[in-house]
């Protein structure tokens, strides 16, 4: 198999906590961010996946030290990034799992090659490698008409991996509660990408394209949404023979447009209005970057450079009286952030040592909010912030120890930051009664940490990790005032509905986490395999004089714990079962702490009936137990809830 250009890695992330999910769960997981929370402390915003999750939401971080739309975890495609140039989200249905050979999930910040964005760490994606002929193909059918099909494959010199998907959806908001208000959650996505490769005389060469389109219902009736782009990348490079040197260059661009549409909600949830018509918000996303790699002695080394840059404007209706929208708003900027970096490692007898420093530039400027009447195009607000920059210094060291074949010991340390994004600077949004305000002013959020772990590879494999995190500076989106009414603190915004929230972002004080994580895999025999995982977090808030009701809080959308586990068993030479359930403990959907969400547990069940090598028909049962698991809460405390059971059966092919 051919893969995408790359550098052999130094070695040195076994110093680190990391978490590799193979193919094995990209197989069973028919959604990438799904596959990835097998790893506790991966988690989107909110509970909700990207089968119903509005795009906004789909920000993943590690660890549950805050969650937050835009994200607070870097994610590349083969050195890429892939977070939206906009608001730093991921659109998850771009990548499927049919096009990925596994992922690499490094938690604590990533500072050395990673660079800014990975602030809770990253999320390295390896594309499948390209061969002759079919290489994965997936075609499924479930309950609400829902429909899914995915094919990778092509040669040695060209990977074609397309997929798409549709289904009615479910209703979020169920029972009593719900009225001709709620609709369901209905989606429509499809991509397509291609990469062209060559060696030239030990150079090589990579062209990647790829396009997707998702639509979504959110749930409410007139409130939907599409989120479409594209994304270009090149990359060279001269990887030494074998092991550690040799050069890489990579330039990358994306392009993205999210339409938004937003309701507001009557008494009895018995009818919407319109609210909010974010039409367009059409953003690029560019950036370059270069490694050059090593020896020294017995020590490899890593120096490199990185720049990214992303412009956007959010284009939006807003204000109805008699059903018609009064006033249009033009809101966005630029941002920029690059630096330069050198990474070490150091791998000898029972030794491994490694460490990395970096430094960045970031910027935003020409940051602009127009607003106006529609029909006679007066200007009714017209505002602009200053341009604001600033360096950040940031490093990583780690340490780990051989102490018997079995059992090793390791530390680390490491410092990380993020760069607020466009849609965090200039966009703000609604949902249902809830409106929460942009903020031009905010500046990066920083995060140090420290932690331990111990671990081996008998009679089992496993691991264990404590570690203490502080986020300072965290973006958080702080409660100012209920409606009705014009909320004094921020008159900008507007009338407030009766039980509607308004709020903004704002940089708040810190949030100081610790924790305990671990997970274990092994085999009964060679027909029976386990896993289990574990992460409990303990994180608090400490408002400072901009948020000083947050101090002592959680941070919203935190549990403290999460469990996963799964079984597979090979019951029959051509009879596989498995089944995998994950638990969360009780979370908040709000920074107050007051909208309260119960813990759940989701269990998933599958059998595969092998066809031969590679080939299987399958029946998937997705929240096998019907688990009522609580998503989200209004202000009013109305619940929404995630997918009931549902059944699927299909084909799978993977070779």
């Amino acid at each position: 198999m051919v893969y995408a250009p790359r550098l052999a890695p130094l070695g040195g992330e076994a110093a680190f906590s990391a978490v590799q999910v193979g193919p094995e769960i990209l197989k069973t997981t028919p959604r990438l961010d799904q596959a990835l929370e097998s790893a506790p402390g991966v988690s989107l915003f909110r509970r909700t996946t990207s089968l119903s999750a509005n795009p906004t939401t789909q920000g993943v971080s590690l660890r549950a030290i805050a969650g937050s739309g835009a994200g607070r975890a870097l994610v590349t495609l083969d050195g890429a990034p892939v977070n939206d140039p906009f608001g730093g989200w991921v659109i998850w249905t771009a990548l499927p799992s049919e096009g990925l050979a596994g992922a690499t999930i490094v938690r604590g910040a990533g500072a050395g090659p990673y660079g800014a964005g990975a602030l809770t760490g990253v999320i390295a994606l390896q594309e499948r490698g390209a061969r002759d002929g079919l290489g994965a193909v997936d075609i499924s059918a479930g309950e609400r008409n829902s429909y899914r099909a995915a094919v990778s494959g092509g040669t040695q010199s060209v990977l074609i991996t397309a997929a798409s998907e549709r289904t009615d959806g479910y209703t979020p908001v169920r029972g009593k509660a719900a009225g001709a208000a709620d609709t369901p959650l209905d989606l429509r996505d499809s991509s397509a990408a291609i990469r062209v490769q060559h060696d030239f005389n030990g150079v090589q060469a990579a062209a990647r394209l790829e396009a997707f389109e998702e639509k979504r219902g959110a749930g409410l009736l007139g409130a939907r949404s599409t989120a479409k782009g594209t994304s270009e990348t090149i990359t060279l490079a001269r990887p030494a023979t074998q092991g550690v040197g040799g050069w890489r260059l990579q330039a990358w661009a994306r392009t993205s447009d999210l339409a938004n549409s937003s309701v507001a909600v009557a008494a009895g949830r018995a009818t919407t209005t319109p609210a909010n018509n974010q039409f367009s918000t059409p953003a690029q996303g560019y950036g370059v970057n270069a490694a050059l790699q090593g020896h020294w002695g017995l020590a490899t080394w890593e120096v490199g450079a990185d720049a990214r840059m992303a412009n956007g404007t959010d284009h939006e209706q807003f204000r109805v009286v008699a059903g018609k929208f009064l006033m249009g708003r033009d809101a966005g900027g630029q941002t920029s952030v690059g630096g330069v970096y050198v990474e070490g490692a150091y791998d000898q007898g029972p030794w491994l040592v490694t460490g990395g420093a970096r430094i960045d530039r970031w910027r935003s400027w020409d940051a602009e909010r127009r607003e106006f009447v529609l029909a006679t195009g007066v200007t009714t607000i017209n505002t602009s912030a200053p341009e604001a920059s600033g360096t950040v210094p940031t490093g990583r060291v780690g340490v780990r120890y051989t102490l018997t074949p079995e059992v090793w010991l390791r530390t680390a340390a490491y410092a990380g930051f993020r760069a607020p994004t466009l849609n965090e600077l200039h966009r703000p949004f609604r949902v249902g009664n809830d409106i929460t305000e942009a903020n031009p002013l905010l500046t990066p959020e920083k995060l140090y940490g420290i932690e331990a772990g111990i671990g081996g590879d008998a009679p089992f494999r496993w691991q264990a990790s404590v570690f203490y995190n502080q986020l300072n500076d965290p973006i958080t989106n702080v409660t100012l005032g209920v409606g009705p009414g014009t909320i004094a603190a921020l008159p900008i915004a507007g009338f407030i509905p009766a039980g509607g929230t308004l709020r903004q972002r704002r940089n708040t004080g810190e949030i100081d986490a610790w924790g305990v994580e671990g997970d274990a895999s092994g085999e009964v025999a060679t027909s029976l395999t386990w896993r289990t995982a574990f992460a409990y977090t303990h994180a608090r808030v400490d408002g400072g004089a901009t948020a000083r009701q947050l101090t002592g809080l959680r941070p919203a959308q935190t549990p403290e714990w999460t469990l996963t586990g799964g079984l597979d068993w090979r019951a029959m030479e051509r009879l596989s079962l498995g089944a995998n359930i994950r638990y969360v403990s009780e979370q908040f959907d709000d920074d107050l702490n007051i909208r309260r969400l119960a813990p759940g547990a989701e269990l998933n069940a599958r059998a595969a009936w092998s066809l031969g090598p590679g080939q299987e028909l399958y029946l998937a049962v997705d929240n096998l137990a019907d688990a009522r698991i609580s998503t989200g809460k209004t202000a009013d405390f109305v619940s929404s809830y995630s997918e009931p059971r549902t059944f699927r059966v299909g084909f799978s092919y993977r070779r």
